[in-house]
């Protein structure tokens, strides 16, 4: 089972990492079968631009702000007088923050750009939220998700995640995971004013539910909101994005769930290869 060297903080052992391998294998078929090209995001977001996508409006109780020391802090540590810094010695903002999502790094890459033709990308990433409580596998401050974004027309967005819909089931099917497809309630923008009401009308993230009531993947329809904010054209227009993700993490306690171990569930798992 896996170590949890702090709260929402886990060492998969060797068996948990092999089916954290297998699973992601499948994810990657899903995201080549999207037509998704490979790609390495940041492992840190200017907060700036977190900013301009609305990001601490909407969640700033998931921001983890990144921070350096002081000189003065550094020279004591160094010298072995103290073990943390001195409370005098505040740390220095560095204006990035830990990612909480995969595509906001792929998204924030392709700012100010023209785009001629639609772009389908895919990465993992590790990313980090201030949750209020942790949970297992279940909740986690640090967890990898991996994702296939699709950036261009609206039409392109609604058959990239009708299709990415009809995979994430198939898959499921073929491992024994039941799940439902439930409206959710935290896409990326979610103020309190139009956009909030559009979001009750017409919902735009629908999450994967397993049995045990864990979120363990979601497709999210981003209309041009993120080519507004980020100056992302196609065909002279704001562009469209929508995006599939997976908690990588979530889909291993799923499985454990269902087969009690490891072995069992990674035998599963590479029987489900298409």
């Amino acid at each position: 089972m896996p170590t949890f060297v702090a709260p929402g903080i886990a060492v998969l052992e060797s068996e948990e990492a092999a089916l954290f391998d297998a699973l992601e294998a499948r994810f990657q078929d899903i995201a080549r079968a999207l037509g998704a090209r490979p790609v390495t995001g940041p492992g840190l977001l200017p907060e700036e631009d977190l900013a301009r996508l609305d990001f601490f409006r909407n969640f700033p109780h998931l921001a983890l702000p990144v921070t350096t020391l002081t000189e003065q802090a550094r020279e004591e540590l160094a010298r072995g007088e103290a073990r943390t810094p001195s409370p005098e010695h505040s740390p220095v903002p560095t204006g990035c923050c830990l990612p909480t999502a995969t595509c906001y790094g792929l998204l924030v890459s392709r700012q100010r750009r023209d785009i001629e033709t639609p772009e389908v990308i895919t990465a993992i990433g590790r990313c980090f939220r201030n949750e209020d409580h942790y949970d297992g596998l279940r909740r986690l401050r640090s967890f990898h998700m991996r994702e296939a974004l699709y950036i261009g027309g609206q039409e392109g967005v609604v058959e990239h995640l009708s299709r990415a819909t009809e995979l994430v089931l198939g898959l499921a099917d073929r491992l024994g995971i039941k799940m439902s497809k439930e409206p959710a309630t935290d896409p990326f923008y979610l103020g309190d004013g139009a956009r909030s009401i559009l979001n009750q009308l017409d919902p735009v993230k629908f999450e994967f539910v397993s049995d045990d009531g864990t979120a363990i993947a979601s497709v999210n329809r981003h209309r041009n909101f993120f080519g507004e904010r980020l100056d992302i054209s196609f065909g002279g227009e704001p562009a469209y994005s929508g995006c599939l993700a997976f908690g990588v993490e979530r889909w291993v306690h799923a499985l454990l769930q269902m087969h009690g171990d490891a072995r069992q569930a990674l035998v599963a798992v590479n029987e489900s290869a298409a």
